[in-house]
């Protein structure tokens, strides 16, 4: 299964009065994609993660846009509660199969988290969170972004789809647009938290992922390449 990226964001004031509305202005500042600029599905879950939701709206068909969504949202007010809002946002994404790139509607999910819900799992993941998508979305595929990795054709696996993914790289002209399109989906990331500074009273936001030490400095490093 591959890795996922995260957003983690807490703000100053946020409390069971002000999350329904702090949340329509995180989903205001979520970059949706040009042709899918709706939410898809928002479910409120209660307690904690294993229990059945107490709401869920497929909203593919209605347009719902963030003041939709938090006034569904707002009928179940409650400090133990989530709410999870799917939705699409554009990334480039990189086939390694067809050595080919597509900018495309990828997944992404918004929670709020109420203090208390799931043993007041806020505290450490996050009042609101993105799970931005697969983690190489950001860092590349394997190593191929670490400085010389992607010079070998033989480097990490002898796998052939992987071999002929390297043996791709291996041309500077290929290795430099896949830095560029990676970089251009970090970008698009940091112009979001950006957007939600100048939306929230942010008191501090975290980038983390599932196979990155310290995944905000892989992506310091991947934009300082040249």
């Amino acid at each position: 299964m591959a890795n996922h990226a995260y957003l983690r964001v807490w703000t100053r004031d946020f409390s069971v009065e002000t999350m329904i509305a702090e949340f329509a202005r995180f989903l205001t500042t979520a970059p949706l994609s040009v042709s899918h600029s709706s939410f898809d599905e928002l479910i409120v879950q209660a307690v904690e993660p294993g229990e059945t939701p107490i709401g869920e709206w497929d909203l593919h068909a209605g347009g719902y846009g963030a003041p939709e969504v938090a006034a569904l949202a707002a009928q179940h007010l409650n400090a133990d509660t989530a709410y999870i809002v799917s939705a699409k946002w554009d990334l480039w994404s990189f086939d390694i199969e067809s050595l080919k790139w597509q900018q495309r509607p990828e997944p992404l999910e918004l929670t709020c988290h109420g203090l208390e819900y799931d043993d007041g799992i806020a505290a450490t993941a996050g009042h609101f969170v993105a799970d931005l998508g697969f983690e190489h979305f950001f860092t590349g595929h394997g190593k191929v972004l670490d400085l010389g990795a992607a010079l070998n054709p033989l480097h990490s696996s002898d796998h052939p789809v992987e071999h002929t993914f390297r043996q791709w790289m291996a041309a500077s002209g290929n290795l430099k647009e896949y830095h560029a399109k990676t970089r251009e989906n970090i970008q698009q990331l940091l112009n979001w938290i950006e957007a939600i500074e100048r939306a929230l009273p942010v008191e501090r936001s975290e980038l983390w992922s599932e196979g990155e030490e310290n995944f905000e400095a892989r992506l310091d490093a991947i934009l300082a390449q040249r």
